[in-house]
């Protein structure tokens, strides 16, 4: 088990080391609100898509299509977790904090967090897996996420839930897997090139968050804390002990583990902006959340090795 929380920290710690040139490049003003909302629209509509259409070129079987199918049930099961230990959980008597706190809770950062560190520690399968995490995650936050934030349930709307970049990748993905569609050199070598900034360019942005944090994020709303434990936790520990008793594919259970335990995802204080609940405490889990997670991935990853 010592040896496997080595192996991951030390991968965490190099995604780390590409954190610092995100905060690096926050102090030194390269950066600001601005540049780093474009830079994040870019993974999302480009980076993102690419890597899953990338990873999915590839011979599919019997054995790789269940395992695809479990991985979504799992998925969204987690996320019925997420959903009922936040309510349980986290209360506040000031509802639009409330909300925002269970949000972070509920949500994390499955795409720019997660998927490098699948990809780094399991190659083409963990982004494979990895992928249809983040198809439920879109799922998921476009239905409950939406009605949470915005506090009408009329708000939800199909067209978002599956006009998103991260659901037409996956759906393309898909296509391509299961129709064993090859691109022409012409097309493989851009696809590939983008995919490559899947790791850099999601951790210099998630550096330029932690960039924000501040000695006093730490002490305020002490409330932030409970949704840590739920998030970076209680629910990858949950996740973990339904996976337990039905020996899934390794694969899977590091990917569901990994992303399950995810920190607080930067839609948390996006959303927060969009439906005018409190920014800063969205922006504050996400960076500290982040600074936690780099302890939590590791030992959960460890404890998945020995199941």
């Amino acid at each position: 088990m010592f040896t496997t929380f080595t192996l991951v920290a030390q991968q965490v710690f190099v995604l780390f080391l590409l954190m610092l040139v995100g905060v690096v490049c926050n102090k030194a003003k390269f950066f600001g609100p601005s540049e780093i909302k474009g830079l994040t629209k870019m993974v999302l509509y480009f980076v993102t898509p690419c890597v899953i259409l990338e990873c999915f070129q590839r011979e599919s079987n019997s054995t790789m299509i269940k395992n695809l199918l479990i991985t979504v049930a799992v998925a969204f099961v987690s996320y019925g977790l997420a959903i009922l230990m936040a309510t349980l959980f986290i209360k506040d008597k000031d509802k639009a904090r409330e909300i925002v706190l269970r949000f972070g809770a509920v949500f994390g950062n499955c795409g720019y967090m997660s998927l490098p560190i699948e990809q780094a520690l399991l190659g083409a399968d963990g982004v494979f897996y990895g992928a249809v995490f983040i198809a439920a995650f879109n799922v998921v936050v476009w239905t409950y996420g939406l009605a949470l934030m915005s506090g009408d349930r009329k708000s939800i709307s199909m067209k978002k839930i599956f006009i998103n970049p991260g659901i037409i990748g996956t759906v393309l993905g898909l296509l391509v897997f299961l129709f064993h569609i090859q691109f022409p050199t012409i097309l493989a070598q851009p696809i590939h090139f983008m995919a490559g900034l899947n790791t850099p360019v999601p951790m210099i942005i998630i550096g330029y968050y932690l960039g924000n944090l501040k000695v006093e994020h730490l002490t305020q709303n002490k409330k932030q804390y409970i949704a840590m434990l739920v998030k970076l936790i209680l629910v990858p520990a949950a996740t973990l002990l339904v996976m337990l008793p039905f020996h899934l594919d390794r694969n899977v259970v590091m990917v569901c583990t990994i992303a399950s335990a995810a920190p607080t995802a930067a839609n948390t204080a996006m959303f927060a902006t969009l439906f005018g609940r409190d920014t800063q405490l969205g922006a504050q889990m996400v960076s500290v959340g982040t600074l936690f997670s780099l302890l939590t991935i590791p030992a959960l990853v460890a404890v998945a090795t020995l199941i």
